[in-house]
């Protein structure tokens, strides 16, 4: 009887010499400078190289290098990419962005890991595969989708070991932890309508998952108590320290009436305080507002901030135990995590 070999118990393995050969037939060279090409070794001349690359890419064959060094207990990095809009760039000293990051850092270094911090464009999704390709990390933790989730989910296809923070969507392929965005806009809604606020205006850019699953949770409870839904009284504001001031403005700018506000961050809801007091509406006498995240600031705001707590802490933990389970070949599910009201002194 003849005893099978590795590559006939590893169908992926046998998949991938066969992409190999394929490259190899392509260039007119051997299978061995291929996977020499492929590694960068600098036994290929530049010229060979470069084509070989090419042509992988035109297959969608990358080496899995990573994957090779975890094996061999090299590589202990996991690259974080923080993405951004290029219109807006929202800055990595954004309160909310650093509690994340503080988390990452402190689960991943109990696991005995390091992390490649990096910032990628919104238009550029395309490169967040290169710190896995080139082996500089093991998998990909990306804080946030920006409305990119047709790539993000070409990237899972392509059995890209990446994790995302964000919304749960429609036929997502990528493993995906976030906090449960439409519960959390729905409670916000209804503790100000607990109030006795009727006129309650949204702050968030709902092209956004995030925010517009906030703003369904908002729509939805303002149905249920029979509050008619007022276009006017949503304005889209991106996730900067200037937004909330955006937003009163805008309001201001339309005229019309409104007792409370719900912004998708606290720092919007911050800004939006600054920006009624210097119009001498008070909070929360005239308007009260509910944030969302409960970064460490809202407690020290004044007045103090009700907000929307996001279990940051958790999620940090979350995220990097999905990507080590996706990493060491199991398929993680997809978490979203519970809210929490925290009531404070702006309602």
């Amino acid at each position: 009887m003849t005893k099978a070999g590795p590559d006939q118990d590893d169908p992926e393995r046998v998949q991938r010499r066969l992409q190999m050969a394929d490259i190899a037939r392509l260039a007119g060279v051997s299978t061995s400078t291929v996977s020499r090409a492929l590694s960068h070794s600098p036994l290929v001349n530049e010229e060979t190289r470069t084509r070989i690359q090419e042509l992988a890419g035109s297959l969608r064959y990358s080496v899995n290098v990573a994957a090779q060094n975890l094996r061999m207990k090299q590589n202990r990095t996991v690259s974080v990419l923080i993405p951004f809009d290029r219109a807006t760039r929202q800055p990595l000293s954004d309160p909310f962005l650093l509690a994340m990051l503080g988390t990452l850092a402190d689960a991943l270094t109990e696991q005995g890991y390091e992390m490649l911090l990096s910032r990628i464009g919104t238009d550029e999704f395309g490169a967040a595969a290169a710190p896995f390709d080139t082996g500089r990390a093991i998998g990909i933790i990306m804080v946030g989708q920006w409305g990119r989730h047709q790539q993000l989910n070409e990237m899972a296809a392509r059995k890209l070991p990446i994790v995302v923070w964000g919304a749960q969507l429609p036929n997502q392929l990528y493993c995906c932890i976030g906090s449960d965005n439409v519960s959390g806009g729905r409670i916000a809604t209804e503790h100000l309508i607990g109030k006795g606020r009727r006129r309650i205006a949204f702050l968030g850019d709902i092209a956004l998952p995030e925010p517009q699953q906030r703003y369904l949770g908002y729509c939805e409870a303002l149905a249920a108590h029979g509050i008619e839904f007022d276009p006017q009284l949503q304005v889209s504001v991106p996730f900067l320290s200037q937004g909330g001031i955006e937003g009163v403005q805008a309001l201001a700018e339309r005229g019309v009436a409104y007792d409370a506000v719900f912004a998708c961050s606290d720092l919007l809801a911050m800004s939006a305080v600054d920006a009624l007091r210097s119009r001498g509406i008070g909070v929360p006498d005239e308007v009260a507002i509910v944030g969302y995240d409960d970064i460490a600031l809202a407690a020290l705001s004044h007045p103090r901030l009700t907000t929307v707590r996001q279990p940051i802490d958790v999620a940090g933990k979350a995220l990097v135990a999905a990507l080590l389970s996706l990493v060491q070949g199991h398929a993680p599910v997809s978490r979203q995590l519970p809210t929490e009201l925290i009531v404070r002194a702006s309602t």
